[in-house]
Formats: structure tokens, C-alpha cells, sequence
């Protein structure tokens, strides 16, 4: 029996690239792991982005896994998704995935939520079990399981996203970065949005070649997120 985990999202995107079959094939067996599939609602296949350049970006694949994320909130909103889960095709789901679901997806329902994570990797370590809130300030690495809910939140997500495009790379208010850095952005910048995570994680990134998904931006985002505290504590100091 499928996991009610899975009945928390209307719409489950795998990003994948065109030209990486192979990736398709190991993505495949893993949602089969779990009770899901590929070609099966409520999963669907996402064709990743593949730029020409960089850009203003740090490299091909920061540009290209930022703008397949973009794309993916741009349809969900199209869409009139309330919820929605984003996965990158080199996902895998921990061992104990089935025993672990059903509890999580029972917490998820009965707190409110705008953001949750199924695997990351984190700035600092969080004590606990379970399904934990986040600090908005603590940074989150890799994007590869993602879950989105509010159409409001997409929205504002997608909004913060264009904002950033539109900005000069290095810009203080956040210019263009690795995906993952933009979501730990977006969080710091709207602490009343509620963030939860799987601990210990749920899914893991596989360590292998890929086109588009390179290093994160969270080095960035912790330099930024000091220079933040350090403003506010100087604007309470003077208020």
C-alpha cells in the first residue's frame, strides 16, 4: 500500500534532463521503491532546463537547476497547486522510507506548514526526531527533495525567484545563486513562513556526475545571513 505521505502533495515534479536517460531509469526505481512511478500520477516528469551560458550566474548548472525550480513553481501556480513536491532525478529514499512516512505525513497535517524538507544538509546541527521546525536563519544545502504548500507561498517564491534574476550576481538583496540558496534567502526574508524537516532525513542525494546540479550556494548564504544579523542587532541597538 502507498505511503499517505505521498496524499500531501497534488502534484510530484522530478526534474530531469532530457538527454539523461539513464537518470530516468534510477529515479524510476526509486518511486517504484516507495509505491510510485515515473510515468504515473501523481508524479510528473519536469524537463530540466539546459542553458546555453552561465550568464550571471556562477556556472551552467546553478543557472540551469535555478531555472528548472523556477519553471516547476511557474506551472504548479498555473496549475492552481496548493501543494506540491519538487524532486531532482538523483533522489534516493532512505531504507526505512515506508516505516517512517506515515508518522511524518500525520505531523505534517496537523501543524500548519509553507516549506519542507526530505533531505539536506544543514549550516548546524538540529536536535530531535521527527518532523522538526527550522530556524528561518539556518541555511539548507541541496534542493533535491523539496515540498511546497500555499498557493500564496508559490507565488511570493516565484516573485523573490524573478527579483533575483533581475538583480546583478553578489547583489546584497540577492542577486542570481544556486537554487538551494535561494530557498535558505527566501526563508531568512519571511520568518513567518514555517519550514519543517524530516529528522533524520528521508532521502539522500546520490554522490554522481551531473549536468546541472553542482555545488550549493550555501557559503554564500551564511556570509550574507551574518552580515544580516549583524544589521539587525545594530538596528535594535539604535532603535
Amino acid at each position: 500500500m502507498r505511503s499517505a505521505f505521498w496524499n500531501l502533495f497534488e502534484r510530484i515534479y522530478v526534474i530531469n534532463l532530457e538527454s539523461r536517460p539513464d537518470r530516468r531509469k534510477e529515479i524510476d526505481e526509486q518511486l517504484r521503491r516507495v509505491g510510485l512511478g515515473l510515468y504515473q500520477p501523481p508524479v510528473e516528469l519536469f524537463r530540466a532546463v539546459r542553458p546555453d551560458g552561465a550568464g550571471a550566474f556562477e556556472t551552467i548548472g546553478a543557472r540551469g537547476c535555478f531555472l528548472s525550480h523556477l519553471g516547476v513553481i511557474q506551472d504548479a501556480i498555473q496549475n492552481r497547486l496548493e501543494s506540491f513536491l519538487i524532486l531532482e532525478d538523483d533522489v534516493d529514499f532512505s531504507d526505512d522510507f515506508e516505516q517512517r512516512s506515515n508518522a511524518l505525513a500525520e505531523a505534517l497535517r496537523s501543524v500548519p506548514w509553507s516549506l519542507f524538507y526530505g533531505g539536506y544538509r544543514l549550516d548546524r546541527k538540529v536536535v530531535g526526531s521527527g518532523c522538526l521546525r527550522l530556524n528561518p536563519d539556518q541555511g539548507v544545502e541541496t534542493s533535491h527533495f523539496v515540498g511546497l504548500k500555499g498557493s500564496k507561498v508559490a507565488r511570493a517564491l516565484l516573485v523573490y525567484m524573478q527579483a533575483q534574476l533581475g538583480r546583478p550576481a553578489g547583489d546584497p538583496l540577492g542577486g542570481p545563486m544556486h537554487v538551494d540558496g535561494t530557498y535558505s534567502w527566501f526563508r531568512r526574508d519571511n520568518p513567518e513562513l514555517v519550514t519543517l524537516l524530516s529528522v533524520p532525513e528521508i532521502s539522500h542525494q546520490r554522490s554522481s556526475h551531473s549536468d546541472i546540479y553542482e555545488r550549493s550556494g550555501l557559503d554564500g548564504f551564511l556570509h550574507t545571513t551574518r552580515l544580516f544579523r549583524a544589521a539587525r542587532k545594530l538596528r535594535n541597538r539604535l532603535a
